[in-house]
């Protein structure tokens, strides 16, 4: 007989919102935004705590970067190279 796997989802929410949390979800954040913006691109990070978890934005400077697909490339670049 398997057993189900349950998940201690009241744990997991409160580890979501923990300072911990929050700095690393802010360090990858700024990893990603100086990652994509190693080819001259302008990124800067936005971050808080929501009602349920951490959030993080990295933002794109469009002009820089000559079009919305230039920022999207940038950004997926920052994404492979921000582990």
């Amino acid at each position: 007989m398997s057993r189900r796997f349950r998940p201690n989802r009241s744990g997991i929410n409160s580890l979501m919102r923990t300072p911990e949390t929050g700095a690393e979800v802010r360090r990858i954040a700024e990893r990603i935004a100086e990652s994509a913006g190693s080819d001259g691109g302008d990124f800067r990070t936005d971050s808080a705590l929501g009602t349920r978890r951490w959030r993080a934005a990295v933002i794109g400077n469009y002009e820089k970067q000559n079009d919305a697909e230039g920022t999207r490339r940038a950004l997926l670049r920052g994404l492979d190279g921000a582990d």
